[in-house]
């Protein structure tokens, strides 16, 4: 009895691992990011790692306002993103997408690469498109839409731009496609579902509209005949 209880065990066991396993193997994608705050006693920047989970699409939810890193306040991030995609013809739920997959809306986001930001922009990058402070959120999205728009007319196609934006110019350039790296195919999955889900959502629900079935003009009702004879003998009809 004793060999059978450890061998239920044993087994119960197994089993618990091997739903463990798949459950962690079902779970989004994830990404170590370090933040940068400064110190609130010494004013040093303090640097911690975290790991950014990315929700399934139907769960996102898009912030209205975060965070600055700086002084705490309350940034309007939807209106700048709004107003840079609106200025660079970029649409702003692409943008959105972009924002989720990178830094989960963490300004103060810090790649293992080095990229900064909301929009994870490598410094080169961000003083190519014009931004002085990675950390600044304004700066941070208008370069990144300003890059992204220049990936877009250099690919011309959204899939491309993605991946160049994860993997470099060079490497899409290289391939001719999405390069074949494990990062970069799920990221272009990842924010193509994401902005799919999100033009879905935007859209209006449209009520099927049924025309009304053109009514047939009815025939006259049969009238009763009557036929009579005057006094000069000759027929007449009359309807009544």
């Amino acid at each position: 009895m004793a060999r059978y209880n450890q061998y239920n065990k044993l087994m119960a066991f197994c089993f618990s691992l091997a739903l463990a396993a798949t459950a962690a193997a079902a779970e989004p994608a994830s990404r170590v990011v370090t933040t940068v705050r400064p110190d609130a006693k010494t004013g040093r920047l303090v640097r911690s790692t975290t790991i950014v989970s990315h929700p399934t699409a139907s769960k996102e939810v898009t912030p209205k306002t975060i965070k600055a890193s700086a002084t705490g306040a309350e940034i309007n991030v939807g209106e700048i993103v709004e107003r840079a995609a609106k200025a660079h013809a970029v649409d702003p739920l692409l943008v959105h997408s972009v924002i989720r997959a990178e830094s989960n809306y963490n300004p103060t986001a810090v790649s293992p690469k080095g990229a900064e930001g909301l929009m994870q922009l490598i410094p080169a990058t961000a003083r190519r498109f014009g931004a002085l402070n990675s950390f600044d959120v304004e700066e941070n999205i208008t370069a990144g839409v300003k890059y992204l728009k220049y990936l877009q007319e250099m690919f011309k196609d959204d899939r491309l731009a993605l991946a160049a934006y994860n993997a470099g110019e060079g490497a899409v350039q290289k391939y001719g496609n999405v390069p074949p790296y494990k990062e970069t195919v799920q990221y272009v999955d990842r924010v193509g579902k994401s902005y799919g889900e999100a033009r879905k959502r935007q859209q209006p629900e449209t009520a099927a509209v049924i025309a009304p079935i053109p009514q047939q003009p009815q025939p006259e009702p049969l009238r009763h005949l009557e036929v009579t004879t005057d006094s000069e003998g000759r027929m007449v009809l009359r309807t009544r």
